[in-house]
């Protein structure tokens, strides 16, 4: 039996990996942090999809020691979401080492069911500047979890190459368009569907929605070839 545990968060790009997910695999699990975010409405979205969408096991995993830690505008309801970069170069949005802590828990909950496969909506081509979204560092956490776990697993990211009009052609493959612009949560201000419309989530789901549906069929080849390719 193919099992397969994704990173849930309930946004966009988690909801569409998961989507893709239960199409492919036998058992899937979904696994959703909470580390005090300061958009909590997620959590509870994620359970909702994950719940409509018929998961195996739905596991709501409390890391808010990361809260105490991380220090962003999505931890801090003090910091407002900004569109300008930080002296790091880095957007205030950055929560440090969140793809660390939630891939490796992700790894650990894989390994205590027997999944081969741990599955992130990270995406390099179309990333909000994060250094945890890009595929070097996805291939090393792979790599440590193995070595640290001594178990066969991979980490797999479908999104890795795709930009977010690709994206949205994945969601609409799998027949789920309507239900991931309606019932996600990628806003940063915590606005369910398309959002506050101002925060730089927004601003990225939009454009690429916009060009999606203006290029359906361009974009679905563009979409298709990429993943001949990666294949």
């Amino acid at each position: 039996m193919k099992k397969a545990v994704v990173v849930f968060s309930g946004g966009q790009d988690s909801t569409t990996c998961l989507v893709k997910a239960l199409k492919e695999f036998d058992e899937v699990h979904a696994i959703t942090f909470d580390y005090g975010q300061r958009h909590r409405l997620e959590i509870e979205v994620a359970e909702n999809l994950a719940k409509e969408l018929g998961v195996a096991a739905h596991k709501v995993m409390d890391v808010t020691l990361l809260n105490e830690l991380a220090i962003s505008s999505l931890t801090r309801d003090d910091i407002p979401v900004s569109h300008e970069l930080q002296d790091n170069g880095l957007p205030n949005s950055f929560v440090p080492g969140r793809n660390i802590l939630f891939l490796t828990l992700a790894g650990i909950y894989a390994y205590q069911i027997g999944a081969e496969t741990v599955i992130t909506g990270v995406c390099e081509t179309d990333f909000s500047g994060y250094p945890d979204c890009r595929d070097e560092f996805v291939k090393s956490m792979n790599t440590a979890l193995v070595q640290g776990m001594d178990r066969q697993f991979e980490i797999s990211t479908p999104l890795m190459w795709l930009n977010k009009a690709e994206t949205w052609a994945m969601a609409d493959k799998y027949e789920a368009l309507d239900l991931v612009r309606n019932n996600t949560l990628t806003c940063y201000n915590g606005v369910l569907g398309d959002g506050c419309g101002d925060c730089p989530s927004c601003d990225l789901r939009k454009s690429g929605l916009d060009e999606y549906l203006l290029n359906k069929e361009k974009v679905m080849g563009q979409y298709t070839l990429k993943v001949a390719g990666y294949s």
